[in-house]
C-alpha cells in the first residue's frame, strides 16, 4: 500500500444528500363497513395513508383486517368505545395522528311530531355527541404537534331543511354550528376544521334509514301515513333515483384536498343537488327556499 503523499489537499468531504422518508401520514376514518368510509380508507390507504378505520359489526372488521388495516369496534352511541379507540390509535402512532374523518352516521326518518323523545336522543348521540367526545379527545395529541386535519361529514342537510327528516337535519345542523365555531377557535394552533356536505350518494344509507323508521316510527297509528308509504318505498329502494347521484369517489376527491391542500376550505359541498340547495338558500326568499324544498321533499 502506498503511503498518503503529505502535499496531496484535503479532498472536500461530499455532503449526504439522501433525505429520509417522509413519515407516513395518519388517519382515523369512522363508519368504515360500507359507502363513503370504506371508500375513502381504501383510497388513503393506496395513496400510502395508514388508516385506522373502525365499524360496529364483527363481520365488517374482520373483513377491514383482512383488508390490511387497523380495525377498531367504534359505536358512537357507546361512550366507552369512543374512549377505548381514541387510546388505542394514539398509542399504535405514538400520538402522531394527522387527521380524523367522523363519517359513521345514519338517519333516523319520521315527522317531528312523530318522534320518540328516545329515537331523537339516539340520533344525537350518534350524529353529533359522539363525533364531539371524539374529537376532542385527539385534539390535545394534535395541538401538542401544532398541526391536525379534522374533517367532518356532514351532510346538505345540515344546511338546508327536508320535511321527514327532523332528526338527521337538526344533528346536522348542531354540528355545522359546533364545528365551525370550534374552526374559528382553532385559528393558529396548526389545526384546521373542515365540513364535507354531501347530497345524494351511492350508499346503504337510505336502506339502513327505512330500518330507523320500522323501529321507531308508527307509521300506520300516523296522521301522516299516506306519505310515511311513499317515503318508505323510496328509501327501501335505496332512496334517490336520479343522474346526479355520484359515488363515493366523489367524497374522496374533497376530502383529500381538506387532508392534503395548504389552505383546506371550510365546506365542501358534493353533488349539484347540494351546490344548487346552497345557491338557492343564498338568492330566495325564504318563503320560497322552503315551499321549493318541501315539494322536492
Amino acid at each position: 500500500m502506498s503511503a498518503r503523499n503529505p502535499t496531496d489537499k484535503e479532498q472536500p468531504m461530499t455532503p449526504n444528500t439522501q433525505t429520509s422518508p417522509a413519515p407516513q401520514k395518519t388517519i382515523l376514518i369512522t363508519g368504515c363497513s360500507s359507502g363513503i368510509g370504506a371508500f375513502c380508507a381504501q383510497a388513503l390507504k393506496q395513496r400510502g395513508w395508514r388508516v385506522f378505520a373502525t365499524a360496529r359489526k364483527a363481520e365488517d372488521l374482520a373483513y377491514l383486517r383482512e383488508q390490511g388495516f387497523e380495525a377498531f369496534y367504534l359505536d358512537y352511541c357507546e361512550p366507552e368505545t369512543i374512549a377505548a379507540v381514541a387510546e388505542a390509535v394514539l398509542n399504535a402512532c405514538h400520538h402522531q395522528l394527522d387527521a380524523l374523518f367522523n363519517n359513521g352516521a345514519y338517519a333516523q326518518p319520521g315527522a317531528v311530531e312523530d318522534l320518540p323523545m328516545e329515537a331523537l336522543r339516539l340520533q344525537f348521540e350518534a350524529n353529533f355527541f359522539g363525533w364531539q367526545d371524539l374529537t376532542q379527545r385527539l385534539i390535545p395529541a394534535m395541538r401538542a404537534r401544532k398541526q391536525g386535519r379534522l374533517v367532518h361529514c356532514s351532510s346538505i342537510l345540515g344546511l338546508v331543511p327536508m320535511k321527514w327528516r327532523g332528526a338527521y337535519v337538526s344533528s346536522k345542523f348542531a354540528l355545522e354550528g359546533l364545528m365551525l365555531v370550534q374552526r374559528m377557535e382553532l385559528e393558529g394552533s396548526g389545526l384546521t376544521v373542515s365540513m364535507i356536505e354531501p347530497g345524494p350518494i351511492t350508499s346503504k344509507f337510505a336502506i339502513n334509514a327505512a330500518a330507523f323508521a320500522q323501529k321507531y316510527i308508527d307509521m300506520e297509528a300516523s296522521v301522516h301515513r299516506q306519505d310515511y308509504q311513499r317515503q318508505f318505498a323510496k328509501l327501501q329502494g335505496g332512496g334517490t333515483k336520479s343522474s346526479v347521484k355520484l359515488g363515493p369517489d366523489a367524497v374522496f376527491e374533497v376530502l383529500l384536498h381538506a387532508l392534503e391542500s395548504d389552505r383546506p376550505r371550510p365546506h365542501y359541498p358534493v353533488t349539484r343537488p347540494a351546490k344548487l340547495g346552497i345557491l338557492a338558500k343564498r338568492l330566495l326568499p325564504s318563503r320560497w327556499l322552503y315551499k321549493m324544498l318541501s315539494d322536492q321533499s
